[in-house]
């Protein structure tokens, strides 16, 4: 009986932190806010320009747990929805570079994530473009988690960047003089469920 009164006691201790301190219920999971991410990448133009585009359509979730510092992302990019901003977009859509008719998607799913504090700093994982995965490393450069001031609801948003070699994945066409690195940055917003 002595066992079942310390068992409940601490349940509803635990209970009593989740509400009067959130990060203690964790790990949460986060839904992508699809009008607030996007995905850009940037490359030299020959060397006269570094051009900047970027996705319009991305989905996914996010786990974050401030106590036990761990978490995961899992982001898929429809490919299709690439802005160059000018008349490019079919061009990039095309087989010689994204070939979105048979790659739709683009995704990134991480392995694993690594915390400064209470913070994540590098999202270690692994991006699949054009039906090749290879090893990657996000920065982070900026995480915040507060409530959400107009949806009421928990929160989190970043901005991180990796740098790819467009060669590792079949997409390489004008290289070098199109560079074959490319930056990839991503603004992120998530809400919990």
């Amino acid at each position: 009986m002595k066992k079942l009164t310390v068992f409940a006691s601490a349940l509803t201790l635990a209970a009593t932190l989740a509400t009067i301190h959130p990060a203690l219920a964790a790990p949460a999971t986060y839904v992508v806010d699809g009008n607030h991410t996007y995905p850009r990448f940037s490359y030299s133009h020959f060397g006269f320009s570094t051009q900047l585009s970027r996705f319009n359509k991305t989905t996914g979730t996010i786990v974050y747990d401030p106590v036990a510092k761990t978490g995961s992302v899992d982001i898929v990019i429809d490919t299709k929805s690439v802005d160059t901003g000018s008349t490019l977009d079919e061009h990039i859509q095309g087989p010689d570079f994204l070939d979105t008719a048979q790659y739709p998607t683009a995704t990134f799913k991480s392995s694993k994530v690594i915390f400064e504090g209470d913070k994540p700093v590098k999202i270690e994982g692994e991006l699949t473009l054009k039906g090749v995965t290879k090893p990657v490393t996000l920065t982070v450069t900026s995480f915040k988690a507060m409530p959400h001031p107009m949806l009421q609801k928990d929160a989190i948003g970043a901005n991180a960047h990796t740098v790819v070699k467009r060669s590792e994945f079949n997409v390489d066409k004008y290289a070098p003089n199109v560079s074959d690195e490319v930056r990839i940055d991503i603004a992120v917003e998530a809400v919990k469920q």
